[in-house]
């Protein structure tokens, strides 16, 4: 019942921040919010032994990776060699910018070596969040740091553009995360839903790492990247999706310390304005070598979420497509990295 009023008022929540807020990822963050503002402010509301069903979450976790992995298209793959100056210099900024984050959060923030690890990944929130939690990270300052550099990110580079270019650039609220604005068919539905208990079965038999996420991650890019069949959801399941996602983590909050908070927030400006940094030198260095605009190339390097970048892009006249491949190649690079080198080559 708990579950249930908690997922309820997550979902109203959600729908509202969409419709009449620009608070990025609405359907989750505005949950989460949601969720830890009870857990936080009215910790009595819930029983002291509750937990969010975790067997529950892991269902909607598998949708997300499913709609990630269908996002690696033919078309993307075939246009990667178009692109290889850029995309070189993406892997470097993951490379320079990960390691750099874990760097700052282990010896500043004195984090431990596994959460400090998972917490400076540039990219993949919710990937990031589903291994760290495996490898036994603090996952209250987990979520707190990448969702930092969400905020941060969407906050501080359509500023920075708007000062620039003299006029605001759009937000993005109420954006669906689906592939294509189409209803599936119900052989479509069969078969995503096919390709994802496939990939989830597969991901936790093996015992990949976050393989509730993994699994039909890799089932659904395969799949995709074959031609053989396009995968895609209706927006109204992805949204639930994060609608249950956010309120699981929101819940998580209990107990934090107000310290917590502050520490992660001064870490994580910190590390985003060395993102940023890190970005616009490698545009000056691009621009030089390519023919893309600057901004593109800047907006590409952001590390805020697809879709958000994505937006501004379109709001600059940009090319969104391009943005987005640039930050699909960055989101994919850092869980490739999140995958092999944790939690093995975190340890103390």
């Amino acid at each position: 019942m708990y579950t249930a009023l908690l997922i309820v008022f997550g979902f109203i929540t959600g729908t509202l921040a969409a419709h009449y807020t620009v608070l990025p990822l609405p359907y989750m963050l505005a949950p989460l919010i949601t969720a830890a503002f009870i857990a936080l402010g009215f910790p009595k509301v819930l029983p002291q032994a509750y937990v969010f069903p975790m067997r529950f979450r892991l269902i909607f976790i598998a949708i997300i990776g499913l709609m990630i992995g269908a996002r690696v298209t033919p078309e993307l793959v075939a246009s990667l060699p178009s692109y290889w100056p850029s995309v070189v210099a993406i892997i470097l900024f993951v490379i320079v910018a990960h390691s750099g984050n874990t760097y700052l959060f282990h010896k500043l923030g004195k984090y431990d070596k596994n959460t400090a690890f998972y917490a400076a990944a540039p990219g993949g929130l919710m990937e990031s969040i589903a291994m760290g939690e495996a490898a036994g990270c603090n996952i209250q300052l987990l979520m707190l740091q990448q969702f930092l550099r969400i905020i941060l990110t969407i906050v501080l580079v359509p500023v920075g553009i708007s000062l620039w270019t003299g006029a605001p650039v759009g937000s993005a609220s109420g954006v669906s995360l689906a592939i294509a604005p189409h209803v599936p068919s119900f052989s479509e539905l069969a078969t995503a839903v096919a390709v994802g208990a496939i990939g989830l079965l597969v991901g936790l038999k093996l015992k990949i790492p976050a393989g509730q996420l993994m699994g039909p991650m890799l089932a659904a890019a395969c799949v995709s990247v074959s031609g053989l069949t396009s995968i895609d959801l209706p927006n109204g399941v992805i949204n639930f999706a994060q609608v249950v996602i956010g309120v699981s983590l929101g819940i998580r909050f209990k107990g934090i310390a107000a310290t917590m908070i502050r520490t992660a927030l001064w870490l994580s400006l910190t590390s985003v304005v060395f993102m940023l940094g890190l970005g616009g030198g490698l545009t000056l260095i691009l621009i030089k070598v390519t023919e893309l605009p600057p901004l593109v190339l800047l907006i590409s390097f952001a590390p805020g979420g697809v879709t958000e970048m994505s937006l501004i892009a379109l709001s600059l006249a940009a090319n969104p497509a391009l943005v987005s491949l640039h930050h699909l190649v960055r989101i994919l690079l850092t869980v490739i990295s999140l995958w092999f080198f944790g939690p093995r080559g975190v340890r103390d």
